[in-house]
């Protein structure tokens, strides 16, 4: 089936309105600080609403899916346990919050002002390399997806050339990426990424509702209980054979949360754009409640097409589907394009057209983003610090296009050349390795540990590197090597934080000025420090609220609360349950089908409360853009010495 009239209607009338969002905002690109952090102007569900939804390209839908596809629901239920850690994480403003008081636009600048210039240099050099490779397969998953889902041929004759439609395709968003970021910047990408995200999750939910109306749960019953015992996609303890996305590559992804906070630089122009710390801090929290309709839709979509592909009253639609995957030799194409397919075969057409806008939306955004983050490392993290006279702002801003236009090229290049031979997840764990490996234990210990020394930071990121390196080469020269991209991942971050602690502690004694670099006591920047209430509140203290909270806050930090561990408890009851009975499938499929009744209903409700909060987020950050002073010598420059 080839795209209708109305899919393009609906995919030309989503990109109106975000090319609008850049016209309303790219008058205001008046500096180095606005193109690389929205000059600290956006609020929390700004925040928290963008960087969601750049942070969900179509890439990482469709790897969400092919992941999802194998595991089933049980990788949802090994994530409740995890939430515990998220809530940790956001209400005390782990990792975030102290970066923002550094006032750091790139966290290497926040590593020269911690450990030294030349070790900024190295982490830049790193972090660039590590994010290239990641991002280059981006626009190729990105492209196929339109290809097959829109049924477009994989050719075209022009002027009497046969020309694969896949570099056109790729060229169309990435060009229309390219003007985003050029265009306005960090400016832009937060205003189309809170656009994109409030469409796409009404996308979302109405496929899920079609899905629920499409396919009763009897149906999605037998189809899930036809896998091995031991390979389900519905009872958590009992996957010993799912391969690859078990319980081992979960227990991984704990540690990486906590280890890798603000590691991986894809989006590293969210850290620096809120308007303080304390929103910054407040997005993260919103992120809890912010990810819920997502999250229902990369979960239960997939089952979804389990299903039709492994159920006789859908033959038709997995004859087609099949058909069509039969002329694709790559196992690793194959599985991405598995459950487009499907969608493409039985979604009505007003339905195609949403998400493949949202797809589309979601690849320009993403690409937007990383362009816009790896480009910029590359100016203020390797270029940069070689120089000692700044830039001028005018030239700081064209060198800054430059290097994004440098970005683009590559990934283009990168993404006609590269074979893809595994899945996305674990292509991504260790590529992110390179840098993440080590940069989780330099960062931990640069914000929280007076004593870390710069030795023990270019200790640290040296074994994660190799670490990392090393899984790839083998990975190459061994296809079936038993160790995966996520064990390697796992490996690098252990080894990093041991050598980093035990240089550390053999290696010279010295104290850094920790509150001079988080501007705290003496140096605390006046009009970034807002005191709602100067009595101490111990008993809201110990769920991380302090003295900046209004009662507003800690109503969302209570709501957070609440619902975190209300999944908490229901895991914790359930592995009790488990451990000591021997639960059926139909009880897991009825509880199963009550997490997707009762979030799909919260959905509706999160979507209606972001949408309010960032509209007056949206009218703020404008009045700020319009209204403040723009110092143009901030512009990544580290200027004093922070260890005095």
């Amino acid at each position: 089936m080839g795209i209708t009239f109305l899919e393009v209607l609906i995919v030309l009338l989503f990109l109106s309105v975000l090319f609008y969002g850049v016209y309303i905002g790219k008058k205001y690109l008046l500096s180095v600080a606005d193109f690389l952090s929205a000059g600290r102007s956006a609020g929390r569900y700004m925040i928290t609403v963008s960087q969601g939804m750049a942070a969900i390209g179509a890439i990482t839908i469709v790897g969400q899916w092919e992941m999802n596809y194998v595991a089933g629901f049980c990788l949802r239920w090994w994530e409740f346990s995890m939430a515990v850690v998220l809530l940790i994480i956001t209400v005390t403003g782990w990792i975030i919050y102290r970066f923002r008081q550094t006032r750091a636009l790139t966290v290497a600048q926040f590593l020269e002002m911690r450990y030294s210039r030349k070790f900024r240099i190295f982490a830049g050099i790193l972090a660039f390399i590590s994010g290239l490779l990641n991002f280059g397969i981006f626009p190729s998953v990105s492209a196929r997806f339109i290809i097959y889902y829109c049924g477009l041929p994989l050719s075209l004759n022009i002027a009497g050339f046969e020309i694969s439609t896949y570099p056109l395709v790729m060229i169309g968003f990435l060009s229309i990426s390219l003007y985003f970021v050029f265009a306005g910047g960090q400016i832009s990408i937060i205003i189309t990424e809170f656009i994109q995200g409030v469409l796409s999750n009404l996308t979302f939910i109405a496929i899920i509702v079609f899905s629920l109306l499409l396919v009763n749960w009897d149906q999605i019953y037998q189809a899930v209980t036809s896998v091995p015992e031991n390979a389900s996609l519905i009872n958590p303890y009992k996957t010993s054979e799912v391969p690859d996305f078990n319980f081992w590559y979960f227990l991984i992804n704990v540690a990486g949360v906590i280890y890798a906070k603000m590691s991986w630089q894809g989006s590293q122009g969210f850290y620096s754009s809120a308007k303080s710390a304390h929103e910054a801090k407040m997005g993260e929290v919103l992120s809890n409640l912010r990810d819920i309709p997502k999250w229902l839709f990369l979960v239960f979509i997939p089952v979804v097409a389990f299903t039709i592909l492994h159920h006789v009253d859908f033959q038709n639609v997995t004859n087609n589907v099949n058909q069509t995957l039969s002329t694709i030799n790559n196992e690793a194409v194959k599985n991405q394009l598995r459950i487009p397919l499907v969608l493409s075969k039985v979604l009505p057409v007003y339905l195609r057209g949403a998400l493949l806008a949202v797809m589309i939306m979601a690849t320009i955004g993403t690409h937007s983003s990383y362009m816009h983050s790896w480009g910029s490392i590359f100016i203020q993290d390797v270029l940069m610090p070689f120089r000692n006279k700044s830039f001028t702002p005018e030239q700081h801003l064209k060198l800054l296009r430059y290097a994004i236009l440098g970005v683009c090229i590559f990934i283009f290049i990168f993404s006609l050349v590269f074979p893809m031979t595994d899945y996305i997840f674990l292509y991504f764990a260790i590529t992110a390795a390179i840098f993440v490996g080590g940069s989780g234990a330099v960062i931990i210990g640069g914000l929280y540990w007076k004593r870390g020394t710069t030795a023990a930071a270019w200790s640290a990121l040296i074994v994660g590197s190799i670490t990392a390196v090393t899984g790839i080469i083998l990975q190459q020269i061994y296809p079936d090597f038993p160790i995966n991209g996520q064990y390697f991942w796992g490996i690098a971050m252990g080894l990093s934080s041991l050598v980093y602690v035990l240089v550390s502690l053999l290696g010279k004694k010295s104290e850094f000025n920790m509150d001079k670099m988080l501007h705290r006591g003496q140096y605390a920047i006046k009009e970034e420090t807002v005191i709602v209430n100067e009595v101490p509140l111990k008993g809201w203290r110990i769920l991380g609220i302090g003295k900046e909270f209004t009662k507003g806050d800690k109503i969302i930090y209570v709501i957070s609360y609440v619902w975190t561990f209300i999944w908490v408890a229901i895991f914790i009851i359930g592995t009790i349950i488990n451990l000591t009975n021997d639960v059926p499938d139909s009880s897991w499929m009825a509880f199963w089908r009550f997490y997707v009744i009762s979030n799909l209903i919260v959905s509706f409700i999160i979507i209606i409360w972001f949408l309010v909060g960032g509209l007056k987020d949206f009218k703020d950050m404008m009045n700020r853009l319009k209204n403040m002073v723009r110092d143009h010598l901030d512009n990544g420059t580290v200027r004093k010495n922070y260890n005095d």
